[in-house]
């Protein structure tokens, strides 16, 4: 029982930082696009 809750909490922190991945990528992707309105609004 011991093994399966400590690959329970393994799994669980990945999952959770390959989230915090996601998200930061989804923001520079949305920064990005942001510089690009600019720009085009100039």
């Amino acid at each position: 029982m011991r093994k399966g809750t400590l690959w329970l909490f393994a799994l669980a922190a990945l999952l959770l930082a390959s989230g915090c991945n996601t998200m930061q990528g989804i923001g520079k992707d949305l920064k990005k696009g942001g510089e690009a309105i600019e720009k085009s609004a100039k």
